[in-house]
């Protein structure tokens, strides 16, 4: 089949469903009248490097169905997917090539092992700023190759703006931006590096101000997830872009609610703990992974090593940034001591959306290269490390794993250890978010006061929550009003691992 590269090419993105995991919010979406969580960022952006030309259509399957009407309009379709979307990425796959379609695929979940993925015509894999244009070359001569890949690090700062009018903003909690690429790191388990190396490749300041600019021209108001890597990678370079996104911010009324991933050295400065403040940051994700020094020193995790968790938590908190943390158990160091060592430890600190996952060896990473040297591999990664599976053997056994998680989740997520955690959070917590409160907010209230307030098991600890909150912590008032309402979801995503045999 041969596709002109002078035609007007018909081309459909397709971002595929994400199952019900941690990060989806399923459970929280009725609650604001959205369809998903977060905008396909990487697929609007491959859109603008694109022929200009080009009719293109983006389906985000999690919004809307992908009909036969789409595929059938479509000279090329393009999918991107993380590892976790896999099943649905091939069901895509083979409904395009069941309508005679030419498949075109990128992003993690091929880059990582693109072998297992039958029915694609051509893999434009690594980073498109360095394959998607000799992908167009070679289909303008009439012959695009298998595949495409390279290990280059490409210069961020010629990445175009994403093209926004391919997706409707009503559908989505909140729209995310790409600052920066890469983290300093390298710890066992993660395959940042893998992806996007260890040098943090950032976007000027100028560009980023423009992001958000074109952002807020095209109509978004509320939340915006900086989506990097590791946000402070490059601390020198964030602190000469926050000043300008400050005074962005302050000329157009903080229409922008802030949340990025950051390491835990972000606790150690005060300079840009105060500035990332100022700039209307309200949440940072950090890995904490564990309070085992040995199992931290086992996965190189050697920024978290001499770290005061409680402490670092707290003045984050202090400075008006919610942290979301990351946990794992089931590395070779750990014991069987290690739940109920997690459970204190994240009671202990106050972190209220605590994503515990159980080890998993993701392609390519060094966990992976060593685990298949030693032979422990037991299959592929599915890419949700909360499901309660894992892809190798682990030291401790897997049945001792999958049951001692099983008590994290069951425990942590129990509305008397959530709410627990909420108090600890508000303790210290220091509102400094700014921006008006919208209509959809009010609403929002209304609809927990119900669904929490007089129908789930946690009425009675939110409704002490919401009254001790009202008298004491008016300014936080918000905050604990999201976090009840997340705390449905997490309880509803918990039940399901702990059903599933």
């Amino acid at each position: 089949m041969l596709l002109k590269f002078n035609n007007v090419m018909n081309t459909l993105l397709v971002y595929p469903a994400y199952p019900d995991t941690f990060w989806s919010f399923k459970h929280v979406l009725p609650f604001i009248s959205k369809k998903a969580a977060f905008p396909p960022l990487g697929l609007l952006t491959v859109a603008a490097m694109l022929p200009a030309d080009w009719n293109k259509r983006l389906v985000d399957v999690n919004v809307s169905d992908l009909l036969d009407a789409d595929l059938a309009w479509a000279d090329l379709v393009l999918i991107s997917a993380m590892l976790v979307q896999e099943k649905s990425a091939r069901e895509v796959i083979q409904r395009a090539k069941a309508l005679g379609k030419r498949v075109v695929a990128g992003g993690p979940a091929f880059s990582a092992q693109h072998e297992r993925f039958e029915g694609v015509d051509h893999f434009v894999l690594n980073e498109a700023e360095s394959t998607l244009p000799i992908f167009i070359e070679d289909l303008r001569r009439g012959d695009p190759k298998p595949v495409y890949s390279s290990a280059e690090r490409p210069d961020i700062t010629a990445t175009p703006l994403p093209l926004w009018g391919l997706i409707d903003f009503k559908d989505y909690v909140s729209m995310s931006v790409q600052y920066s690429r890469g983290c300093p790191y390298d710890c066992e388990f993660c395959d940042i590096v893998v992806m996007n190396g260890r040098i943090p490749r950032v976007k000027t300041p100028e560009q980023m101000i423009r992001e958000f600019q074109h952002l807020y021209d095209a109509g978004w108001r509320g939340a915006v997830f900086v989506v990097d890597d590791n946000f402070i990678g490059n601390k020198a370079q964030v602190k000469k872009l926050l000043p300008l996104l400050i005074a962005w911010q302050a000329e157009h009324g903080f229409p922008y609610k802030l949340m990025t991933e950051a390491s835990i050295n972000l606790a150690l400065d005060n300079e840009l703990m105060s500035m990332m403040s100022a700039a209307n940051f309200h949440k940072v994700f950090i890995g904490i992974e564990t309070p085992s020094l040995d199992s931290l020193k086992e996965c190189g995790k050697v920024q978290n090593v001499t770290v005061d968790f409680a402490k670092a938590v707290q003045v984050i908190h202090q400075n008006g940034m919610q942290v979301m943390g990351g946990f794992i158990v089931g590395f070779d160091s750990d014991t069987e001591t290690i739940f109920e060592r997690q459970i204190r430890f994240i009671q202990e600190i106050g972190v209220v959306s605590a994503m515990v996952g159980v080890l998993n060896a993701v392609p390519k990473t060094r966990l992976w290269h060593r685990l298949q040297a030693e032979n422990r591999l037991l299959g592929e990664s599915s890419g949700d490390n909360t499901d309660g599976s894992t892809n190798f053997v682990p030291v401790m056994g897997r049945d001792m794993l999958r049951e001692g998680y099983k008590h994290i989740l069951a425990t942590i997520y129990s509305p008397k250890h959530y709410y627990k955690r909420i108090n600890t959070l508000l303790a210290s917590y220091n509102p400094t978010a700014r921006g008006r409160v919208l209509k959809g907010e009010v609403k929002v209230f209304l609809k927990s006061l119900w669904g929490i307030g007089v129908l789930s098991g946690a009425r009675f600890a939110y409704w002490k929550l919401m009254l001790k909150t009202a008298m004491t912590k008016r300014k936080a008032f918000a905050v604990a009003v999201e976090l009840a309402i997340c705390g449905r979801h997490y309880e509803r995503v918990a039940k399901r691992v702990l059903e599933a045999e």
